[in-house]
């Protein structure tokens, strides 16, 4: 989810590039410094969803697929596969000449268990592992699936560019649990991650892989085609707020901002040196998740009666403004807007004026009896912390007695793994943002599970939508899977897993004498410097 981590460790850092011009002149030719989202903290993108570890693993590790703008998925690391037996085995054969960064030769063994490891941790590689009767390295090259019958999303499965990546490492790495760490950085992306160089907080430093040999063909876009890089190594340098990076970025002492923040975009559009773009169609979609184990959103009438309060447009003019309505959409429902599988079907609560006296009624005849709401904000995201404050408001508006939780985005994680009451630490709702991306389907769609306390945090009980899920897994085409995601739609209406809050473009801004930015999120082979 969308994360900006405030830090003020980086002052002395940028003040250092400002006192040696001469440094900076040297390394322009080769070195690109990036302003990345927030600080980067878990370096191993398979034990997390955070998007900063999602960019930081694509440039460390590749992926047997790649996804295109069409959501589709092109070959990577693979050279092609082959499917027999009715199409319940699939053949994946491994590029020649794919190298580990510590000079290892990449084997289908590697994969197989990387395969594993990834799949224990994102619900679309545990249906795949539900599917598989076996999965086995016959030869170095060649990876192996015998499925217990035809699974045709498999390649997107394996490449889709949603959290977690499914990043291919060296077998010893692979074995690491899931749950835990990989204890170094050992991949066969583009670039080398320099654990030496990274300062916490502050600074991490990627450099060039001699040894990567990017896909001779292929479409550009998002992670798919050929990987070509042109810069030497690539700094990553966190910044203590919006204006102080916009500030580096227009002094040219930064080339790119990760996200071009809404209150600062009239300054970045007006100045000639830099380009505002925004990359990812999908946008970021909004939500505010309930818990389900404690009162008072274990109530489901509660919960349904409290969509009469929501007003979309209210969260989005808090993140971008009233006056930029090309930059947000609402209404929003369970899947990203503009994608096969969105719909407006049973979203007629979000519709029309919003009457808090009726719903406060309606709150009191469902069985609310002042129970605090504890409401879970990170501190560190601008973004989340305007949404929280709305949602504060909604809540006392309709006469709810709200709590709100602001810490760090980490130290809320931790507060958000209890599934105990309120008064024992435990929580009722907590603020976040997906990528549009991960928000395209029912296969990779955590927030919209139904499988109760073995699922994600708020842990939902919902069997009609899994039995949906799986239906559509076995759907014939992608009019019967539209269908079926109507009919998911509907029930989560009914049932409120959470609570949809609108979908709305990030931007990113650049220097304009960057060229080769794709369209996607941020990626780093391709650019060069004009």
């Amino acid at each position: 989810m969308q994360r900006r981590t405030l830090m003020k460790s980086v002052g002395a850092g940028l003040a250092a590039s400002v006192a040696g011009p001469a440094l900076v002149r040297a390394q322009s030719a080769s070195t690109l410094r990036f302003t990345p989202q927030q600080d980067l903290v878990t370096l191993d993108p398979v034990t997390t969803t955070a998007y900063i570890s999602r960019n930081h693993g694509y440039m460390v590790f590749d992926t047997l697929y790649g996804m295109d703008g069409a959501f589709q998925a092109t070959p990577q690391m693979v050279d092609g596969h082959r499917i027999d037996d009715d199409g319940k085995r699939w053949d994946l054969t491994l590029r020649e000449g794919l190298r580990w960064h510590d000079g290892e030769k990449v084997t289908a063994r590697d994969c197989v268990a990387s395969i594993r490891r990834w799949a224990r941790r994102d619900p679309f590689g545990a249906t795949l592992m539900e599917t598989t009767d076996e999965l086995s390295a016959p030869d170095d090259g060649t990876i192996r699936f015998r499925l217990k019958r035809p699974f045709p999303l498999l390649p997107v499965a394996l490449g889709k560019a949603s959290v977690p990546v499914c990043a291919m490492m060296p077998e010893r790495l692979a074995n690491t649990d899931p749950f835990a760490q990989v204890p170094e950085l050992i991949g066969s992306g583009p670039f080398r991650f320099k654990a030496d160089e990274r300062v916490p907080g502050s600074l991490n430093v990627y450099t060039k892989f001699e040894g990567y040999v990017p896909r001779k063909d292929g479409v550009l876009a998002w992670t798919s085609g050929p990987k070509v890089v042109h810069f030497d190594r690539v700094e990553w340098r966190s910044m203590p707020d919006a204006s102080t990076a916009t500030s580096a970025l227009l002094a040219r002492e930064q080339d790119w901002q990760e996200y071009a923040y809404h209150d600062q975009l009239s300054l970045l559009r007006r100045a000639r040196n830099v380009q505002v773009r925004v990359l990812d169609p999908t946008g970021f979609v909004a939500m505010m998740r309930v818990n389900h184990l404690q009162p008072p959103f274990d109530n489901p009438e509660i919960r349904r009666a409290l969509w009469g309060a929501v007003n979309q447009a209210d969260y989005m003019h808090a993140l971008v403004g009233p006056n930029e309505p090309s930059l947000y959409h609402v209404p929003l429902g369970f899947f990203a807007p503009g994608t096969p599988m969105a719909s407006e079907a049973g979203l007629d609560p979000l519709q029309g004026p919003r009457h808090y006296d009726r719903v406060r009624e309606a709150l009191r005849s469902a069985g609310y009896r002042g129970e605090t709401v504890l409401l879970m904000v990170p501190s560190n995201s601008t973004s989340l912390m305007a949404q929280g404050a709305v949602a504060e408001d909604m809540l006392k508006r309709v006469g709810m007695n709200v709590e709100v939780y602001a810490v760090e985005f980490n130290a809320m994680l931790q507060r958000r793994n209890r599934k105990g009451p309120v008064a024992e630490g435990g929580w009722s709702a907590f603020m976040t943002n997906w990528s549009g991306t991960d928000w395209l389907n029912p296969a990779g769609h955590i927030a919209l599970r139904g499988n109760g306390e073995a699922g994600y945090a708020g842990w939902a009980t919902m069997p009609r939508i899994e039995q949906l899920r799986e239906a559509w897994f076995r759907a014939p085409d992608e009019a019967a899977q539209k269908q079926i995601c109507r009919d998911i739609q509907v029930e989560a209406m009914r049932e409120v897993p959470f609570y949809p809050l609108g979908q709305y473009m990030q931007p990113t801004a650049y220097l304009s004498s960057l060229t080769g930015v794709l369209d996607g999120f941020a990626t780093f082979w391709n650019v060069r410097r004009a």
